[in-house]
């Protein structure tokens, strides 16, 4: 397999970790003025011969522009025919689409090879003017990014966006080939530390596509099976975040339900409470009725007494009836009959 083949099949095993998770993050730290990407586009273009031509990367930026980038070690002017071919190849894509091709940036990223000095931005061949977007990675404090990140990840904080974009081109920033692929290493043993398995995914992502180009079968391979293994890990951790998630759910279920059966013996024995006191309330009202009625009749007993013995001794119904209220002269010549 050769390297360009590596890097192709680099691009594809890293593609939808990367589509996912470049959203909002920009090329501020390289040195770029370009908006936040939206989406991470395939990078792949059809060309109408029989080979593939085929860019680093492809981003839909934040204000509805296209920027193409490419990563370059060398300089040579010859390139820029090829990034013009890039930038044809997409508009095709998008009239094939038809759809308007947006407004397409030239995004060039050299690696700490080169310096500023050295480039040239501006490709002129008269009916054709293309303008190049550079970024100079020898322009990066490589060592102190580097002494940063590892503080950061050995105290297992969380990396910022501008971090995490420093972390995936760091090996780029070097000059000599060997110092990259010995940073390639560093860099690839320090992300696989990093706590956070979203964060970690991405960054292992990140070095194995920017450095596609440089990077060693072996070192390569370490990081497909790290991904594939954090990928595991994530499906394991969210399978466990469900199971904890449903186990929290059927816990709250059974409280409320406990709460509800609670809730009902409370309400039962309150209803027992209140028919309790009803009855007794209607118990004591029926004896203080039946107290009333008692004393009523003793009441009755005792005038009728004395009105019998008023009687007995002559006295007249008139004085009857004036001493004795509750009388009436009809009731007392009743009884006087009885007598």
């Amino acid at each position: 397999m050769g390297r360009e083949e590596i890097a192709y099949q680099n691009k594809d095993i890293t593609s939808k970790v990367l589509t996912e998770n470049f959203k909002g993050k920009t090329f501020k730290v390289y040195g770029l003025n370009l908006p936040e990407i939206r989406e991470a586009r395939p990078t792949d273009i059809p060309a109408v011969k029989a080979n593939e031509l085929r860019m680093d990367d492809l981003f839909e930026l934040e204000d509805d522009t296209v920027a193409i980038l490419d990563y370059e070690s060398d300089y040579d002017k010859n390139d820029k025919v090829k990034y013009l071919n890039y930038l044809t190849g997409v508009a095709n894509r998008y009239q094939k689409e038809k759809k308007d091709c947006p407004v397409l940036r030239m995004v060039v990223i050299y690696t700490g090879d080169i310096s500023r000095g050295q480039v040239s931005t501006e490709y002129n061949i008269g009916a054709v003017k293309l303008s190049i977007e550079a970024a100079f990675l020898s322009e990066l404090d490589s060592d102190g990014i580097m002494e940063r990140l590892q503080g950061r990840v050995e105290r297992n904080e969380m990396l910022t966006d501008e971090e995490l974009m420093e972390f995936i081109i760091l090996p780029l920033s070097y000059r000599k080939k060997e110092e990259k692929e010995k940073r390639i290493r560093d860099t690839v043993g320090l992300a696989a530390r990093i706590q956070d398995r979203g964060q970690q995914i991405f960054t292992l992502a990140g070095i194995l596509a920017f450095t596609d180009k440089i990077i060693d079968r072996e070192t390569a391979n370490k990081i497909r099976r790290a991904i594939e293994m954090t990928q595991v890990a994530m499906i394991f951790e969210e399978e466990k975040q469900q199971a904890v998630e449903a186990e929290r759910k059927r816990a709250a279920a059974s409280e409320r339900k406990a709460v509800e059966v609670e809730r009902r013996k409370a309400a039962d024995l309150l209803e027992i409470e209140k028919k309790k006191a009803a009855d007794l309330l209607e118990i004591e009202k029926k004896k203080a009725a039946d107290l009333l009625e008692s004393e009523k009749q003793k009441a009755a007993d005792s005038e009728k007494q004395m009105v019998e013995k008023m009687l007995k001794k002559g006295y007249s119904t008139e004085e009857i009836v004036f001493l004795v209220s509750n009388y009436s002269k009809t009731e007392v010549e009743t009884l006087r009959k009885t007598l």
